[in-house]
């Protein structure tokens, strides 16, 4: 009987040393995405969660910039990360923000993707009594147009030169902050208007019909077939978008919105193993109808839209899934 309960205390023991020693030496995967209420953020956080399900845990470091968060991703800092199409391309050329990155082109191969995604439109937010109600009102204006290490703020300048011609610096001021900054000094008049990249339906964009009334300028149909804008349009991450103004109480534009468009994706880095990410892709696929309830605009994560403007080559991991699950695969984005 001594011997029993001896072994039984000695197997318990073992157990439990065992059990502690698996958890202490749980990979924990380091991930990066935007700051919350963007649906960059909604969408990686849904990602991540159905991860868990699957064993791979993903910490989360929200409000990040997405420029320096695939950069860290290409040199192995990160594990998963938010990114935007066209910024791989301006780290491949080592341009712009990436002008000072040795070997650009060769960090830009270490990107993979896992799912690509419609994340919403560039808002031009403007309050009622701004004297803004066109695109040519800018003139002589302040403009919050994005983050200044972003490539949004980039991007909400060319669609303002396109449709008006007019220059950042010299016929309207071009206001760069933080996203949080943005929203704060346009609900507080230090500001005329803010283009801000937003799902449709935004909960933050309709905080300013709350209390008030406010205007989403639209792209003057005169423009949109403009060969500068459909060049917009075209660029990855980029395209025509449209959607009924009423979909925001207190919003003055009538009618349809024509809105530039852009989608994003859910990346990895070409050291994580295949079995991490297969384990992830297949949960996150498994729980497609919780990860559709956690937003309006996640409803459009489907099979179909599942390469959405995706232009580096998928993980093989998720590769492995896609093919197991039927997915119709491009060949351009195989490994």
């Amino acid at each position: 009987m001594i011997k029993r309960t001896l072994w039984s205390r000695a197997a318990a023991a073992i157990t439990v040393a065992v059990a502690l020693q698996s958890t202490a030496t749980a990979e924990i995967f380091k991930g990066e995405t935007a700051g919350v209420g963007d649906p960059v953020h909604t969408m990686f956080v849904a990602f991540s969660n159905q991860a868990g399900k699957a064993g791979v845990e993903i910490q989360v470091n929200a409000g990040q910039t997405l420029t320096k968060s695939m950069l860290k991703g290409a040199k192995g800092e990160i594990d998963f990360f938010s990114t935007v199409p066209s910024l791989v391309n301006l780290m491949a050329g080592q341009k712009r923000m990436y002008k000072n990155i040795e070997n650009g082109a060769e960090l830009a191969g270490n990107l993979r993707a896992i799912v690509g995604f419609k994340a919403g439109a560039y808002h031009p937010v403007t309050l009622s009594g701004s004297g803004i109600e066109t695109w040519e009102d800018l003139k002589g204006k302040t403009v919050f147009t994005g983050p200044p290490a972003g490539s949004a703020s980039a991007t909400s300048e060319a669609l303002i030169k396109i449709i008006t011609g007019y220059e950042a610096g010299s016929d309207y001021e071009a206001v760069r902050l933080s996203w949080g900054e943005g929203y704060a000094a346009l609900a507080d008049g230090k500001i005329d208007m803010m283009v801000r990249p937003a799902e449709v339906g935004s909960a933050k964009i309709e905080q300013f019909g709350l209390s008030g009334e406010f205007r989403v300028l639209s792209i003057p149909e005169s423009v949109v077939g403009s060969e500068a804008m459909q060049g917009l349009f075209g660029r990855p991450g980029r395209g025509m978008l449209t959607f009924d103004g009423g979909v925001y109480k207190g919003q003055l534009t009538g009618g349809e919105i024509t809105a530039l468009g852009f989608t994003q994706f859910v990346g990895t880095q070409a050291n994580v193993a295949d079995d991490v990410v297969y384990a992830a892709t297949k949960s996150f696929w498994d729980n497609l109808d919780e990860v559709q309830a956690t937003a309006f605009f996640l409803k459009e994560v489907t099979r179909e839209s599942a390469f959405t403007s995706v232009n580096v080559p998928l993980h093989p991991g998720a590769l492995r899934y896609y093919e197991e699950a039927g997915f119709d695969v491009p060949d351009e984005i195989r490994p």
